[in-house]
């Protein structure tokens, strides 16, 4: 658990820990949460495209996060190129990436107006919700949405969430049986369209 979270910080009273307490984003742990949450699921969903166009009914349901909103990140250049749904590319988000690894890297990130909690996690999943718009729009006959699946009580958040996994894995399978003129492109907390 340590290797996958970063620094724990000890802390001796009966309260649950601070999330934020207990865990550090190093560089190499930002590049990991980056390459799971963003290019990972991007190159699975590439590869099992030309499956689902075999589908008479495609969906992809993408998984994100309440930290997976815009209105975390300040930093003005990423605002403009990922908020606009009809100019985003996979070039525009790939290229927002780099630059947060850049200012992270030099230790700018706050600075420069990237998240300063959990900056790394945040990103990644603002970034796979741009995708799951570029998806959309690239793939018209297919329903593609991203859900935040709410607060699940897992080992990720020390069993504090306040949904059970059969809670949270229903508004994912709920996404996946929209009927096939359901809506597309769009994000999802707590079974409502929310905005990005």
């Amino acid at each position: 658990m340590v290797q996958a979270l970063g620094e724990f910080q000890v802390d001796h009273h009966e309260e649950k820990p601070n999330f934020k307490q207990v865990i550090t984003e190093t560089y190499e742990l930002a590049e990991e949460c980056m390459q799971t949450n963003y290019y990972g699921v991007k190159s699975v969903t590439k590869a099992l495209l030309p499956l689902l166009q075999l589908s008479d009914s495609p969906r992809i349901v993408n998984v994100s996060s309440a930290m997976g909103k815009l209105k975390f990140i300040s930093n003005e250049k990423a605002l403009e190129m990922l908020s606009d749904g009809n100019r985003l590319t996979e070039e525009r988000v790939d290229e927002c990436v780099d630059m947060f690894f850049k200012d992270f890297k030099e230790d700018l990130f706050e600075t420069k107006g990237w998240p300063s909690y959990l900056p790394a996690y945040t990103i990644s999943k603002v970034c796979l919700n741009a995708f799951t718009r570029i998806l959309a729009r690239e793939y018209p006959t297919f329903r593609i949405n991203c859900v935040s699946p709410g607060w699940v009580k897992t080992d990720i958040c020390f069993n504090s969430g306040v949904l059970t996994t059969v809670e949270g894995a229903e508004r994912v399978v709920n996404l996946s049986l929209l009927p096939d003129n359901g809506p597309s492109g769009l994000y999802f907390t707590n079974r409502e369209v929310t905005p990005f």
